[in-house]
């Protein structure tokens, strides 16, 4: 059974940095595209950056130039690198892998950004 299974949310304040992890337990082949959707309070999910195979990135037009996207397939493994952060950043972060017949969801990771 696949599970995905994220890491490094927490609380930092306005400007800070952090970098979730997100990498995937059981067996997984040909993962396609792998990427990142916050939920804050009162909102719905959007997407916040996603990566193929290829490495080719998308981002959320909020986002741009402050986080970044990337992989490691050889460990089934997606990053995001999200420096000076705001406080509107604050949200639970899910990660997610798309295969040709499957989508998996991680649990998510509370992201806090006080200002």
């Amino acid at each position: 059974q696949v599970q995905l299974v994220e890491s490094g949310g927490g609380l930092v304040q306005a400007g800070g940095s952090l970098r979730l992890s997100c990498a995937a337990t059981g067996s997984i082949f040909s993962v396609n595209t792998m990427g990142w959707y916050r939920q804050a309070p009162g909102k719905q999910r959007e997407l916040v950056a996603i990566i193929t195979r290829g490495s080719s990135t998308k981002y959320v037009d909020s986002v741009k130039g402050r986080f970044t996207i990337s992989r490691d397939n050889a460990k089934n493994t997606v990053y995001l690198q999200m420096n000076s952060l705001k406080p509107e950043d604050t949200a639970v972060y899910y990660c997610t892998f798309g295969t040709s017949g499957m989508s998996y969801w991680g649990q998510g990771t509370q992201v806090t950004v006080s200002s």
